[in-house]
């Protein structure tokens, strides 16, 4: 009989990372039959797009999982999910827990605020003890509510895989897989996960991740045995190596109707969820309409997935990047493609928009987004771009953080030490930013390369097959475990 697994595909990250790579044929061809778990609106579709033989689709019941939320303690689980993001071990550089724990202090209300106090000092624990951090997964295993037990019953997966180790609503699903005793595994989708979320939410086995500082964040910050901690590299940016997505210059200016004898600046949006973008769009449009760059340019603007959410103050700065648009023939817009179902923006949809944008681009620009990381693998310069807002949100219940107070976080701080672009925190350092680069479009290439280096480690398009190879070195161990007069090499 064949092996089976699970792959939770939670996030449209996650879609890219096993869908779009050599991850998933890597499983496939070695006669692994995978059951992909994702959306419940998208199962469909992609049995439609990605269906193949030994490939199942199913649903991850999300509706159910936030309805078991809601009825079971959901006060305790949700304290025990703050301390689980907010709780990784004081060895590591933990500025952007920090943000979160600000903010869930500034916007609680009620019993949150009159509880917070006790749950500091409880986060203070969990962040000075291993042992308060493995209790910490112990008292989260009591809340398995077993919604998936008709599809293990079905199919007797040998190993669970997911995109995080229970950092969303996959952690019903791990934790129902270890109190069935089958092994489950992470992959680190996200440049910042392993610094931004911390304690797993479930018990895990195994993970693999991007690189040798994701390992150490992994092992110092969360207690992760280092034997069982894998650095494949990023499976999803193999299609940036390959060149897989990349459109011709000359379509791509003519998909956004840009002047080919204008320099293209390019903009990412980034951090909504904690300040405004829209007065770093302005900083740049002045810029570009005024023509007071050293080369006659232009601005393209990628919203980001977040300006389509339900949230009033991010849609309004989406209408407001719209306007900015329509009154500045030098500015122009890009959506992010929605993949559909929950998943929305976050989504493989637009890989060819994503790529070309940064491979064109004279100069890339964001706020220290994952995007960095991106446009270095295209060899484009980069600005880090923080003006902050001159007084946040207009609804003031909802926590502001300033840009200019985010260059100590993990991933911020690397991409600053490192040289590899440049940081902007005033609409004058900005325009000479623009201008060092346009003027020296090969400036800080070794440094970028370094930082490519470090941050993902493997740059040769080999990512998948290396991750898959992976994934199927465990299973491998699995079957041998199971096999009488065998001995596993490694424990499961």
């Amino acid at each position: 009989m064949p092996q089976r697994v699970f792959i939770s595909a939670d996030h449209g990250l996650a879609v890219i990372y096993f869908l779009q790579t050599d991850v998933l044929p890597t499983l496939l061809d070695a006669g692994v039959e995978v059951v992909l778990l994702t959306d419940d609106a998208l199962i469909e579709s992609l049995r439609a797009r990605f269906g193949r033989p030994g490939l199942i689709v199913e649903g991850l019941r999300f509706e159910q999982c936030r309805a078991y939320y809601r009825r079971e303690q959901p006060a305790l689980q949700y304290w025990l999910d703050f301390l689980r993001r907010a709780g990784g071990s004081y060895r590591i550089n933990l500025g952007a827990v920090e943000a979160y724990r600000q903010q869930v202090k500034f916007e609680a209300r009620g019993a949150r605020k009159r509880l917070f106090p006790l749950m500091e000092t409880a986060l203070h624990l969990v962040r000075s003890s291993k042992r308060a951090r493995q209790a910490l997964i112990g008292l989260q295993s009591r809340f398995t509510p077993h919604i998936y037990a008709d599809l293990f019953d079905k199919y007797r997966p040998e190993m669970t895989i997911a995109a995080t180790p229970g950092w969303r609503l996959d952690r019903y699903l791990l934790r129902e897989s270890a109190a069935r005793g089958v092994p489950n595994t992470a992959v680190i989708v996200g440049w910042d996960n392993p610094s931004s979320y911390n304690v797993p939410g479930a018990k895990m086995d195994f993970v693999t991740c991007w690189s040798q500082i994701q390992k150490d964040e992994l092992v110092l910050g969360s207690d992760w045995d280092p034997a069982r901690v894998h650095i494949g590299g990023i499976p999803s940016y193999d299609g940036y190596f390959t060149q897989k997505w990349l459109l011709p210059r000359e379509a791509y200016f003519e998909r956004h109707g840009l002047d080919p004898d204008r320099k293209l600046i390019a903009y990412a949006a980034s951090f909504i969820t904690f300040s405004p973008n829209i007065q770093n769009i302005e900083a740049l449009a002045r810029l570009v309409s005024n023509d007071a760059l050293s080369e006659p340019a232009q601005l393209l603007v990628r919203l980001h997935p977040n300006h389509f959410a339900d949230v009033p103050r991010f849609a309004a700065e989406r209408e407001r990047v719209r306007q900015l648009v329509r009154e500045h023939p030098h500015v122009h817009l890009v959506e992010p493609v929605s993949l559909g179902g929950e998943l929305g923006h976050y989504s493989g949809e637009d890989m060819d928009e994503k790529s070309s944008m940064m491979a064109h681009a004279d100069v890339f620009t964001t706020v220290y987004s994952t995007m960095v990381v991106e446009a270095s693998c295209h060899g484009t310069p980069v600005v880090a771009v923080t003006i902050d807002h001159p007084y946040g949100w207009d609804e003031k219940d909802k926590f502001y953080l300033p840009l200019t107070q985010i260059g100590h976080w993990p991933t911020h701080d690397r991409f600053r030490k490192s040289g590899a672009g440049r940081v902007a925190t005033t609409p004058e350092a900005l325009r000479a930013a623009l201008d060092h680069y346009l003027t020296h479009p090969h400036a800080d290439a070794a440094a970028r390369a370094k930082f490519l280096a470090d941050e993902i480690t493997f740059t040769d398009g080999g990512a998948g097959k290396r991750t898959g190879a992976y994934l199927l070195s465990l299973l491998s161990k699995r079957r041998d475990a199971k096999t009488p007069g065998r001995k596993a090499p490694q424990r499961f």
